[in-house]
C-alpha cells in the first residue's frame, strides 16, 4: 500500500506564495493565479490552488455595471402639462380582488386638462 506523504512546509510556502500574487494582481482569478505559480516554477495541481484559494477567503472584487441613463436623451421625464383640451390623454390599468377573492381588472382613459375620466371599464378579464 502506498500513502501520500504531504509536506506542510511546502504547503505554507505554497499560500504564501498564492496570497502574494492574487494581492499583487487583484483582477486574477485562480486559473490565472495558477499560470503564474507555474512560470515562477511551482509544479502544482489547478485543484490544489483552488483548494488553497477557497481556503484563504480569496475572491474576485465585484465588478460594476455601467451605469446607463434613465431615460432615453429624446423622451423627457419631465413631464409635459396640459395647455388645452384633448392636448394630453393618459390610461391607467388597476388590478384589484373583491372581498370573496375574485380578482377584477379597471382602465381608466383621463383626459389631462378637464380631468375627465374618458373612458371606465371594469371586467375580469381583459384581452
Amino acid at each position: 500500500m502506498q500513502y501520500r506523504v504531504v509536506d506542510r512546509d511546502n504547503d505554507d510556502a505554497l499560500r504564501l506564495a498564492l496570497i502574494h500574487l492574487a494581492k499583487q494582481y487583484a483582477r486574477y482569478g485562480s486559473r490565472k493565479i495558477t499560470q503564474l505559480l507555474r512560470i515562477k516554477g511551482w509544479q502544482v495541481n489547478h485543484k490544489k490552488i483552488e483548494q488553497n484559494w477557497r481556503e484563504e477567503g480569496l475572491q474576485l472584487p465585484k465588478s460594476h455595471k455601467k451605469s446607463k441613463p434613465l431615460y432615453h436623451k429624446n423622451n423627457s421625464v419631465i413631464r409635459l402639462r396640459p395647455k388645452y383640451q384633448n392636448h394630453i390623454w393618459s390610461i391607467d390599468f388597476v388590478h384589484d380582488k373583491f372581498s370573496k377573492g375574485r380578482a377584477y381588472k379597471m382602465l381608466t382613459v383621463m383626459e389631462e386638462y378637464s380631468q375627465q375620466a374618458l373612458l371606465l371599464s371594469v371586467a375580469e378579464k381583459m384581452g
